[in-house]
């Protein structure tokens, strides 16, 4: 018996879905169907479509999907706030250790790639 009002909630949460996708749609065909007509500015179009996205998000967040969607962001939200920030000192610090590392390696692979520009010069004879 559970089995079957899962399934009867899957096959909706599709359908609620594919409406949302058709709400989509029809905005976006709305938005430029409207630009030929006189009376409709770009304002009244914009504000239409941006409605009609909302309606078809608010659509989806009703499904399943949408509530694990929110789930996972309300969880993230709380665990952001447990992250523990560096204070500008670290974050100062720990950047020029970043940029002195690269400029570092760079000077070292430049001499690397000097070295073997001159030795292959050397052993081929292209250098004289």
């Amino acid at each position: 018996m559970n089995a079957q009002a899962e399934d009867a909630s899957n096959v909706f949460d599709v359908v609620k879905q594919g409406l949302s996708l058709v709400f989509v749609v029809a905005g976006v065909a709305g938005f430029y169907y409207f630009s030929e007509v006189p009376g409709f500015t770009l304002l009244y179009r914009v504000l239409a479509l941006v409605a009609i996205i909302l309606i078809a998000v608010g659509v989806v967040l009703t499904t399943d999907a949408g509530r694990m969607v929110v789930s996972f962001a309300l969880e993230a939200k709380q665990e952001v706030r447990k992250v523990v920030w560096p204070t500008r000192e670290e974050t100062i610090r720990t950047t020029l250790l970043v940029f002195g590392m690269v400029f570092i390696v760079g000077l070292l692979l430049w001499l690397l790639d000097w070295g073997l520009l001159t030795a292959i010069k050397a052993l081929t004879g292209q250098g004289s």
